[in-house]
């Protein structure tokens, strides 16, 4: 199984991942005194936003993972455009989702429910609002739940996007499916296995697909959504399967993968649907990571590729933002835990207001001086 350290940058860094290439050994940080519940930053749109789970089966398939189990089960997360503000806030997840998240994490010294009281945004449950809404699904780093990805979920849905965040059961640490039972982490034991991440990757498309094909009858909101306008976002495992997910199903549009080693294999004449690659420094041309620069070449459409400057590979999740309530304490030189929320917010959120919604974005045309940490790859690399 593999191992899960505690970082200075965030929740936590992959030591050996079937996510990324292995990261160099590096010193932990030292402990500092827990903080208390940590906050989600605001979202930066102008609609409040409401969240509502759906629990998912599909009986044509067997779960690739638990043997006795004749469906593949889902839970999917939706954050959306409310109706109006005020409400409830939602949990970010249950106390039993924390306390087994936190075990296998390693982390002691707090309360086993700290990440449950983690202060969210949206409302449980709230009215949604709008029409022709782009949708946008979200897949999470592997062990990791969807709700590591709330704060981009929130600041998207305030921006007008329904979002639909899929957990991929037994391939985190703990998802709660109906009847309380827990689904803990079967895949985990398999990860040094050969070919386990191509294997990831394609259990994800079909389970995005199914997602997709299950959405318009599941769920009151889905009248609201635009079905001509998908996108997909993940870090890590996560992203790369927005890749495969892509090249399976024709109905997204564009992808986001976020610090993800890419898998999936593209077409040799060439793969014209939008994709943008933001990572951390391993994924520089001729670094640790040769994934993105072997891919570059078969996307014929319009891409970006940016790296950006002390990010590490859990920055573009909730990690970072979590640190300060487990007592962890920032590493010198690593990208701060509100800037890396507000640059990887940013410039998803201008990836798809261009392909989704056909707004021109300047920021992804070149460097910016308010975002100095951006480099475009490869040929400012």
């Amino acid at each position: 199984m593999r191992r899960i350290l505690a970082a200075a940058a965030g929740l936590v860094v992959l030591a050996a991942s079937a996510c990324s290439p292995p990261a160099p050994p590096r010193a932990e940080a030292a402990p500092a005194t827990p903080a208390g519940p940590a906050t989600l930053p605001a979202p930066t749109g102008p609609h409040p936003v409401g969240t509502t789970a759906l629990y998912l089966k599909d009986t044509s398939r067997p779960d690739p993972w638990n043997l006795d189990a004749e469906a593949r089960e889902l839970k999917v997360t939706l954050w959306y455009p409310a109706a109006r503000r005020g409400g409830q806030r939602a949990p970010y997840m249950t106390p039993k989702e924390s306390e087994l998240m936190l075990r296998h994490l390693g982390v002691a010294g707090v309360p086993d429910d700290m990440l449950s009281r983690t202060r969210t945004n949206a409302v449980k449950d709230a009215s949604p609002a709008g029409r022709n809404l782009p949708l946008v699904v979200l897949s999470p780093g592997f062990t990791k739940p969807v709700s590591t990805l709330t704060s981009l979920a929130e600041d998207l849905a305030s921006r007008g996007y329904v979002v639909a965040g899929i957990d991929h059961t037994y391939e985190n640490h703990a998802t709660t499916l109906p009847g309380g039972r827990v689904a803990e982490c079967l895949a985990c034991d398999s990860d040094t296995d050969p070919g386990f991440g191509t294997g990831v990757v394609a259990g994800r498309a079909a389970d995005v697909s199914f997602v997709l094909d299950e959405l318009p009858a599941r769920w009151e909101g889905a009248a609201l959504i635009d079905r001509s306008r998908i996108a997909m976002a993940g870090q890590s495992i996560g992203g790369a399967s927005a890749v495969a997910t892509m090249v399976k199903d024709p109905r997204v549009r564009a992808g986001v993968d976020l610090d993800g080693t890419t898998y999936a294999r593209i077409p040799k004449g060439g793969f014209s649907r939008p994709v943008l690659f933001i990572g951390s420094p391993q994924h520089v041309p001729g670094g640790r990571d040769t994934s993105w620069e072997r891919d570059w070449k078969l996307l014929t459409g319009w891409k970006r590729w940016l790296v950006l400057s002390g990010a590490e590979h859990q920055s573009f999740t909730d990690g970072p933002l979590l640190a300060g309530a487990l007592g962890i304490r920032p590493a010198p030189g690593v990208l701060s835990a509100a800037r890396a929320a507000e640059l990887t917010r940013t410039y998803v959120a201008a990836f798809l207001d261009e392909h989704l919604k056909s707004e021109r974005r300047a920021l992804l045309d070149k460097p910016s001086s308010r975002y100095p940490e951006v480099t475009f790859c490869p040929a400012a690399c």
